[in-house]
């Protein structure tokens, strides 16, 4: 019962979110927005997409460390695609993560280290975009306060939770979750893994500098010319209110807050922010059809 009032009330945040946006805004006039010269730099956006891609397999693979370089890369490639699939498909942005692990650890043995491996990649990225976001923000636009300490929070929980990861084998937990303990002593190996460490967080540096140069892709293919910084502010305030557990995947909400900071605080025409928000549904498209066929090969496979 609790499962199907939250997806109900996560349903609702959706569509009300939407039927605010499309009333503020027709859909007919977001639709005249997109014309043949958003190719371009769709193209640009696939071509980045895939290079996020195989950042974040690399990261995975790295953090898995003797036991990643066993396994070919294109299967850490295979497995963030199939991910991705799943995360666009299920009412959770998280849950792919959960999917991809899952099959993974089935095939490879490996299910505990992976666990770790994507808690601390995740934790890394969020840890990344708040950096760029306080790096940029002295010289972006003014924002509202309470966007500031909605991030300023998540960051320090980001933190909180990776060194709560790093030094979870210090908890004493019973021995009936032996999953737990598993996994308590998967997290406690990176504190002797500086190396991969490192180099995963140098993966998610550069993950959310491409992030922030498809958001800037974003914008240009409608013919807004906005600075990077405040781009890096904005896609720092837009992720982390869409990672709320309120909506599907941060529909509705990504669209709200998207106007009322280009618009709202820039002054941009508000239909033209609106199509290049519903144009970033593009390359997570070309994410889900990727794992779509990794899916139906895995499946094919074990049939």
């Amino acid at each position: 019962m609790k499962s199907k009032i939250k997806n109900f009330i996560k349903i609702a945040v959706t569509l009300g979110g939407l039927f605010y946006v499309f009333k503020k805004v027709p859909f007919t006039e977001v639709m005249s927005k997109w014309t043949i010269n958003v190719l371009p730099y769709l193209g640009l956006i696939l071509l980045l997409t895939t290079l996020l891609m195989i950042l974040q397999a690399n990261r995975w693979r790295g953090l898995l460390l003797n036991e990643g370089k066993k396994i070919p890369f294109k299967t850490f490639y295979s497995y963030i695609a199939l991910g991705y699939f799943f995360n666009n498909i299920l009412p959770s942005g998280f849950g792919g993560d959960a999917v991809k692990v899952m099959a993974f650890g089935k095939r490879f043995g490996n299910t505990v280290n992976s666990v770790a491996a994507v808690g601390i990649s995740r934790i890394m990225g969020l840890l990344s975009m708040f950096l760029c976001f306080f790096i940029a923000l002295p010289f972006a636009v003014e924002i509202p306060l309470h966007y500031t300490l909605t991030v300023s929070i998540t960051a320090i929980l980001s933190i909180a939770t990776i060194i709560g990861g790093l030094f979870l084998d210090k908890l004493k937990i019973p021995l009936k979750f032996s999953f737990i303990g598993k996994l308590q002593n998967a997290f406690a190996i990176y504190r002797k893994e500086p190396k991969a460490f490192l180099y995963a967080a140098l993966d998610s540096i550069w993950l959310q500098l491409i992030t922030i140069v498809i958001h800037w892709a974003y914008l240009k293919a409608m013919g807004i010319d906005v600075s990077l910084p405040i781009i890096t502010v904005f896609t720092t305030v837009m992720v982390t209110f869409t990672m709320l557990p309120i909506s599907v995947n941060g529909i509705g909400i990504r669209e709200t807050v998207q106007l009322s900071l280009y618009s709202g605080i820039l002054n941009i025409d508000p239909s033209l922010v609106l199509a290049s928000t519903l144009f970033s549904y593009l390359p997570l498209l070309y994410q889900a059809l990727q794992g779509a066929i990794t899916f139906l090969f895995l499946k094919t496979n074990k049939n």
